[in-house]
């Protein structure tokens, strides 16, 4: 498979985040915390499980601990600690992805579960998976957002394309 597919994802990670993050700090605190009918229970929750989910995969990739114990960790309570870690890490994760090439994609990954499982998976359903995990969370607090006064932007990949 070819290796400017995943910086492609991963570039289009970032940017569905940007404009997530954008529109959630138009939303106040309280509504960002605010429990609601979802898997995390809130739209601050599932922001970071997303990057929950994204520092413990680009941790195994790179084979580093990052402190990840639970899917439902709460890395940063205020806001804008969340959305700066969120910024940064996107440009991390495409550094990485980048730096895989194609042999780095088609190699296969040994790394351990949340459980300690010990397993292996070819690298481009790792990315695959990862990527896929971001956009279906970004989906749910899409939906949460859509509750709030502030409307939800539009993310979907063919935007990202055209903006170019």
């Amino acid at each position: 498979m070819d290796a400017d597919y995943f910086v492609t994802l991963a570039r289009y990670n970032r940017w569905a985040n940007q404009r997530l993050y954008r529109a959630c700090a138009a939303c106040p605190d309280s509504e960002r915390h605010r429990p609601r009918p979802s898997f995390f229970g809130s739209i601050h929750a599932t922001l970071n499980h997303i990057l929950v989910g994204d520092t413990a995969w680009i941790g195994r990739i790179e084979g580093k601990d990052y402190g990840i114990t639970a899917l439902n960790q709460i890395l940063y309570p205020d806001f804008d600690e969340l959305a700066a870690a969120r910024a940064a890490f996107d440009d991390h994760m495409v550094t990485v992805v980048a730096g895989l090439g194609t042999d780095g994609i088609e190699r296969v990954l040994t790394y351990r579960t949340m459980a300690g499982m010990e397993t292996e998976t070819e690298m481009r359903w790792v990315l695959a998976h990862m990527f896929n995990h971001g956009t279906h969370h970004r989906g749910q607090v899409h939906d949460m957002l859509s509750q709030t006064a502030v409307p939800p932007p539009p993310l979907d990949l063919i935007y990202h394309l055209r903006e170019g």
